[in-house]
């Protein structure tokens, strides 16, 4: 594909075009700054809140969990930008074309789930401050909203790093502070129960950004800036908000563990909340390009806009219906899938020196699926995932764990044994993937 240093270039709309090559450092921590303030990470922040955890020890989750998943998710966003590929396009090098469309399929179903999510507590949020409308209507709005920006994203990037940053920032600060001046009880009493299961669900949040970071860092003007740039500010923002919805739930208990009643709580907390509300447009719209760039990757010279069409109608469509009960289990799932398959990436895309063909002749690499598959499993068997709606998924595990002795009280991190297994057995898979090719 050839560069261009044309700055109002927009993105290809199929995978046969040229791309341009136009964004810097400057570029990449503003836009992963802006999608690292969500509402969605202050509302997970309620899960981290465990019954005799200590405060100290959910700081100390936030901290590990943001560390591991954004260097996962710098590294990814460096591989793009050394490949020029999108994500999906990416793991052509990892398990060959075909073997690459298992994964791309997962990550349709994920990405239009986070745009529904996201939809939905855009709407949420709305709806507590001004319920003289329907929720519907705020829907629709967000929905469209979004859709719009992902037909011209990186146009939409400009305009974050330009406006939409100062305006979150300032109301992200402000609740910071005011939640700080509310006494907050005693900081350190309690334990570290809980710990490992909090910092897995932090590192799910940007690792679920990986099968979407390389589809924005393939337009870098340099591996280095996309990787720094795209980390450090995921990180910085994620982490604060984690942090502020750690202390609005101590700051005022009487929101009864809500997240959004605890914000609107806050003086003027109203005004700043439709704000950051309509600053989550940016979350819903990279999911909704994201999930029309993987859908390019089965159909190449499909038109990405017509996609980002369809896929915003649906998860507007399906945020109409949702509610928040699902979204805890959502989260392990999406870290059951996406840590043991960021670890073989990393792994094998830094023995491969960079070197990954992912042109449409990329040859099946199928033996790559084991770590993968591996590391999945161990997560699973270490903290297996409670669907409400599919007991049976549990109840699988759970006899996995009583065949093989794993106590389910083990007390260890899943993303963590799930990296150590993924990563660990890849090396041997990449031998066997040699032998056989």
């Amino acid at each position: 594909m050839t560069a261009t240093s044309d700055r109002t270039s927009e993105a290809p709309v199929t995978l046969t075009e040229d791309q341009p090559r136009t964004l810097g450092f400057t570029d990449q921590l503003g836009l992963w700054a802006n999608l690292g303030i969500s509402l969605l990470i202050p509302v997970t922040a309620t899960f981290l809140v465990v019954p005799g955890q200590s405060f100290v020890a959910t700081v100390a989750a936030i901290v590990a969990g943001t560390v591991i998943g954004c260097v996962l998710l710098g590294l990814v966003a460096r591989a793009g930008a050394v490949t020029g590929a999108p994500t999906m396009v990416l793991l052509r090098g990892l398990l060959g074309r075909s073997g690459s469309y298992g994964p791309t399929v997962l990550n349709l179903l994920q990405c239009v789930g986070w745009a529904t999510y996201e939809i939905w507590i855009i709407s949420y949020a709305a709806h507590a401050v001004w319920d003289d409308l329907p929720r519907w209507v705020y829907v629709l709005i967000a929905g469209v909203i979004a859709t719009l920006m992902a037909l011209r994203p990186l146009g939409s990037v400009r305009l974050l790093k330009r406006i939409a940053v100062v305006a979150v920032v300032a109301c992200s600060a402000y609740f910071m502070i005011e939640t700080l001046r509310r006494p907050l009880g005693d900081l350190t009493e309690g334990g570290f129960t809980g710990f490992w299961t909090s910092m897995d669900l932090v590192i799910a949040l940007p690792v679920s950004w990986i099968p979407l970071v390389a589809d924005y860092s393939r337009f870098s003007r340099s591996p280095r800036a996309a990787g720094l740039g795209t980390a450090l500010g995921y990180a910085a923002s994620s982490a604060v908000f984690f942090l502020l919805g750690v202390l609005a739930l101590r700051a005022y208990a009487g929101a009864d563990q809500d997240v959004i009643g605890a914000l609107l709580a806050v003086p003027a907390g109203a005004l700043a909340l439709v704000i950051l509300a309509t600053g989550e447009v940016d979350e819903a719209f990279a999911n909704i390009y994201s999930t029309a760039t993987s859908g390019q990757n089965l159909v190449p010279k499909a038109d990405r806009r017509v996609l980002a069409v369809l896929v915003g109608g649906v998860a507007t469509l399906l945020a109409l219906a949702v509610d928040g009960g699902a979204y805890e289990p959502f989260l392990f799932l999406i870290g059951s899938v996406f840590v043991p398959l960021a670890a073989t990436l990393v792994v094998d895309f830094a023995l491969s020196r960079g070197r990954y063909d992912t042109s449409d002749a990329a040859p099946a690499r199928w033996a790559m699926l084991v770590p993968w598959v591996a590391g999945f499993v161990a997560y699973q068997l270490t903290a297996p995932t409670i669907l409400a709606d599919w007991a049976s998924w549990e109840g699988f595990w759970r006899d996995a764990q009583d065949l093989l002795g794993v106590s389910p009280t083990n007390g260890f991190s899943a993303s963590l044994v799930a990296l150590a297994v993924a990563g660990l057995l890849t090396p041997v898979a990449r031998k066997v993937a040699t032998v056989r090719s």
